[in-house]
């Protein structure tokens, strides 16, 4: 059984023993550990470490000269003996290759979850849906020019 089989088992076993629904990660997270359902493998201390180290490199954030806040680690996508790696760059110090590769890679992610989106949008109004059709325009245009006017006129903190 595959992890994300067993993760998903939890959750049934969760909800079959008649436990909040709908839940947070956390409610169930400590349910399954509570009943002894999951525990944290030795090598999974490592992962968790280096999600922990992504995470506050995501987080970083410098104002520049014009004002912006932007983020200053960026991570590319990498093949490296074969195997596929993500490699992290101050943005300051980075080659251009890494950082356009780095955009590249966001631009992707950003396309995959909107055409994610689309579908759990599309499934639930064809399959789940009472009411009106919930409609999502993909066209951000104006989310980010509005996004660009705001931040123009926010005082540089």
């Amino acid at each position: 059984m595959s992890y994300t089989d067993q993760i998903q088992r939890i959750v049934t076993r969760y909800r079959e023993a008649g436990q909040k629904w709908p839940a947070s990660a956390i409610d169930v997270a400590s349910w399954a550990i509570e009943k002894g359902m999951w525990k944290l493998h030795p090598g999974a201390v490592i992962r968790q470490c280096a999600d922990q180290i992504a995470q506050v490199w995501r987080d970083e954030f410098i104002t520049d000269p014009q004002g912006r806040r932007v983020r200053v680690k960026h991570a590319a996508r990498y093949s490296l003996d074969g195997e596929q790696q993500w490699l992290w760059d101050d943005m300051r110090t980075a080659k251009h290759q890494h950082m356009e590769l780095s955009f590249q890679n966001k631009r992707q992610q950003i396309v995959m979850d909107c055409h994610q989106l689309k579908l759990d949008v599309d499934s639930y109004n064809d399959n789940f849906n009472k009411g009106r059709k919930i409609q999502m325009v993909f066209d951000f245009r104006n989310d980010l020019e509005e996004l660009d006017f705001a931040s123009k006129r926010r005082p540089a903190a």
